[in-house]
């Protein structure tokens, strides 16, 4: 059978009706702005009648002929009163505006997507806090979530933000293991690329999970509020800690909370390690340790890398080095073992003698080490001692002699730190995407939070000795002379070096050359003389040259005996201390 064709009118006037259905709908909205006054007091008008008759039906018999009069009195009243019916009308109209306006709608329970999320949920624990023993289980398939979901909350998305569990008492909360396979569970369900927290409450069996927001990344590198030896690692979650400093981000100044991490005699942590992936901000946590040390102590800096990360400290006042070659760094590193040892023998025979320890053994020397593997590896194939060799002394004594060693490593090179660098650094860093089993490994401990696959630079988590796992944000430290950073970012940090030392020439002596006459030890042997001239340029360097019988003669008041050429001995080292006697010719 053909199609028959629709009619001409709902073929080619299609067009025409959607355009009488927009002015429709357009003159609607139009009239309902117009009268939402109108509506607004009629609704109120309502509510006020509806109150007045509920009123009416719930007052007894016997006294509604009083109420009647007392009304009718009231209305007597109003009317006699002079513009007493206007203000009552106005007075009326008032109140049903304020009665008849639009309220929001207060939400009182999850709608039915929410409702379907926290029963999947349920259903997905029930295998971990459930046994078969149990006469009446908390958890079963099939039963009421709400016996087991406290408080809960969802953000606009329907994801979780928050939720409260109840779980028996025979679950084995105290197992790391047990507790790790709910968090997961927990985490995957709720929703991923979110951090959450994890908060155990073992005597009250319950678990509360809730959404952190993320750790601000508007704070750059600048003079923060502490006293010398407090040293501002980054930033944390507002109840994790007791302090906050104030700092300038780009939202403006704020107080944020800090982790503040403390060296010096009485440190229980003296010494830090900060681990991390490639990129992941532990360069810059190192910059930013070193700009906060330099106004009060020494720095000395090892590039393990050699990528000049650290070139905006060169020649700056109080960095005494910056090296990153393997014969430079074995010098540095042996300096400052031998620094060490001077330090806690100086101060050792001050405190013998009852006097306060010398003023260079009480300035703070920081010894800063990035990638130090792979000087290892260097020094391995050139059959030379590892640097982390020389750090034994600074470690383990670093504390009394006021001596601070802060190492960085990367996940993949952790295995050639060592002993000594394992054992004494009681700081942990965490930084950048890492698992949680990284995160115990080097913390000690696992975090209460998930990590997050991505995470900006400079995001981590921190220990300090025996304390919990805190959240991390360093501030914001690039290099300066890189061309990707930020000119914010890159003033900022420039404001904080120091200024460069004044490099001068060593002036040359103009003191008359030194003659240095040894006396024969038998009188068989002719006399050796040695004549040393004035230092130059070069200290180091000093020439030797014979002289005549003549000035043998001034300087000893005799003449030598007739013998061959006098000997001339090399010089071997610095100038002994003689008298300086001028030369005569």
């Amino acid at each position: 059978m053909a199609r028959r064709p629709l009619p001409r009118i709902l073929s080619s006037g299609s067009a025409q009706i959607a355009r009488s259905r927009e002015i429709a709908r357009t003159a609607a909205d139009s009239a309902t702005d117009v009268l939402h006054p109108l509506i607004t007091v009629s609704r109120g008008l309502r509510k006020l009648a509806a109150t007045a008759r509920a009123r009416w039906a719930a007052t007894p018999k016997e006294r509604r002929g009083p109420t009647l009069l007392l009304v009718a009195a009231c209305v007597l009243v109003v009317a006699l009163m002079p513009y007493g019916p206007l203000l009552a009308l106005v007075l009326l109209m008032a109140v049903a505006a304020w009665l008849g306006r639009e309220r929001p709608v207060v939400k009182t329970g999850p709608d039915d997507a929410e409702i379907a999320r926290l029963k999947g949920l349920y259903e997905a624990l029930v295998p971990y806090f459930s046994v078969p023993e149990d006469p009446a289980p908390l958890f079963a398939h099939g039963g009421e979530w709400s016996g087991a979901f406290g408080e809960h909350a969802f953000d606009e998305d329907g994801r979780l933000t928050r939720l409260k569990i109840a779980y028996p008492p025979y679950f084995t909360d105290g197992e790391p293991a047990a507790r790790a396979r709910i968090e997961q569970l927990l985490h995957a369900k709720s929703g991923r690329g979110r951090e959450y927290r994890f908060d155990w409450d073992e005597e009250g069996n319950q678990l509360v999970m809730s959404v952190l927001p993320a750790l601000p990344t508007t704070i750059a590198a600048q003079r923060f509020v502490t006293v010398p030896g407090e040293t501002v690692l980054g930033f944390t979650d507002a109840d994790a800690v007791q302090r906050t400093v104030p700092v300038v981000s780009a939202d403006g100044t704020e107080d944020a909370p800090a982790v503040v991490w403390r060296t010096g005699p009485r440190s229980t942590e003296p010494h830090l390690l900060a681990v991390g992936q490639p990129g992941s901000g532990t360069t810059s946590l190192l910059r930013s340790i070193a700009l906060q040390a330099l106004p009060h102590g020494d720095v000395l800096i090892v590039e393990g890398g050699g990528t000049g990360e650290y070139a905006c400290l060169t020649g700056r006042a109080g960095v005494l080095a910056v090296e990153s070659g393997l014969s430079g760094a074995l010098a540095t590193l042996e300096w400052a073992a031998h620094e060490t040892e001077r330090r806690l023998i100086a101060a050792n025979r001050a405190r013998q003698a009852g006097q306060p320890a010398p003023e260079d053994t009480r300035r703070p020397l920081w010894i800063l080490l990035d990638r130090p593997s792979i000087l290892g590896h260097l020094a391995a194939a050139d059959g030379r001692p590892d640097p982390q060799e020389l750090l034994q002394v600074p470690l383990r004594h670093g504390r009394t002699a006021q001596v601070t060693v802060v190492v960085a490593e990367q996940f993949d090179s952790t295995d050639m730190l060592g002993e000594a660098v394992r054992t004494h650094t009681r700081a942990r860093i965490v930084l950048g995407p890492a698992t949680p089993e990284q995160i115990a490994a080097v913390l000690g401990a696992r975090p209460h939070t998930t990590p997050t696959p991505e995470v900006p630079a400079g995001r981590g988590y921190a220990r300090l000795g025996t304390g919990p796992v805190l959240r991390l944000q360093v501030p914001a430290t690039p290099d300066p002379y890189d061309d990707a950073t930020s000119e914010t970012h890159r003033q900022a940090v420039l404001e904080l070096l120091p200024e460069r030392r004044a490099i001068t020439a060593p002036a040359v002596s103009a003191d008359p050359p030194v003659v240095t006459v040894k006396t024969p030890a038998a009188p068989a042997d002719p006399p050796v003389l040695t004549v040393k001239t004035p230092a130059s340029a070069s200290v180091a360097s000093q020439d030797t040259v014979t002289v005549s019988a003549a000035a043998v003669e001034t300087v000893t008041g005799s003449s030598p005996e007739p013998a061959p050429a006098p000997r001339v001995e090399p010089d071997s080292g610095p100038a002994p201390f003689h008298t300086p006697v001028p030369a005569e010719g």
